[in-house]
């Protein structure tokens, strides 16, 4: 849905920014967010609205790839108008692409999909060079066994226990598309793709996988969590640090920073 001539256009950014030092997407007052930064830096090149994204990510979350909007007063060449924004950015924010989309595009609404990784360092010690990029399980983790505890979770289901209370959204019905963990050397890939996700989701359905493995006398099982809509009987909210929002599918296009 290109638009091909108008006074004002509308730009599709793919963003990857450490998220370590923000306090997630949306603007806060006094808080420093990837929104606010980058509504700044288009103000510059005579942005009137700040952008809107595809997601709304917490404090310390990261992002591979990230999609927002922009609307500009004049048509730019992309590849100028991606360098002219990054250059008013702070080097942990990047403008990875851009293209111009019509005036009616949602980057969240119409997103068909998402795909969060969860990194897990199981390493004896924790490792001082990934402190800000995944969290550290102690206990050995079977890879094989979690994937078969997780297999309940796919399809549609209401996940209300895996729901932080305050996400406010309309319902709690999802659809899982994948869910399952891999290993490599001592880190351990959780993959959670759906066609939405409620808020805290993802650290919750990796934290009650981890606590169901580590503590299996503790739960009656992935099914009875889900059928219960009861947070209180799922797991640990795992902290943001590890969590990257990786890819976002439209019907145009998936958009992924994987190589």
């Amino acid at each position: 849905r290109l638009l091909m001539h108008s006074k004002m256009c509308s730009y599709l950014l793919a963003l990857s920014f450490d998220g370590t030092d923000f306090h997630g997407w949306q603007i806060q007052p006094n808080a420093a967010t990837v929104q606010a930064l980058l509504y700044r830096a288009t103000q510059l090149l005579g942005a009137s609205a700040s952008p809107l994204g595809c997601s709304r990510t917490d404090a310390g979350v990261h992002a591979e790839v990230f999609l927002c909007t922009i609307r500009l007063p004049k048509d730019w060449d992309v590849s100028a108008l991606q360098r002219a924004i990054n250059g008013n950015l702070p080097k942990t924010i990047r403008v990875i692409s851009c293209e111009i989309v019509s005036a009616d595009f949602h980057p969240r609404y119409d997103a068909i999909s998402k795909t969060y990784r969860y990194q897990v360092w199981n390493g004896g010690t924790e490792n001082p060079f990934l402190l800000r990029y995944s969290h550290w399980e102690r206990f050995p983790l079977d890879v094989e066994r979690i994937n078969e505890l997780a297999r309940p979770l796919l399809g549609k289901h209401d996940f209300t226990s895996f729901c932080a209370p305050r996400g406010g959204a309309l319902s709690n019905g999802r659809t899982l598309l994948r869910c399952d963990f891999r290993r490599e050397g001592d880190m351990v890939f959780f993959t959670a793709a759906a066609d939405g996700f409620l808020y805290n989701m993802v650290r919750i359905l990796c934290g009650t996988l981890l606590d169901a493995v580590k503590k299996p006398e503790k739960f009656g099982g992935i099914q009875a969590i889900l059928d219960a809509c009861d947070r209180t009987q799922a797991g640990i909210t795992l902290p943001p640090q590890g969590l990257f929002l990786q890819e976002v599918v439209y019907s145009h296009k998936s958009y992924s920073a994987r190589r």
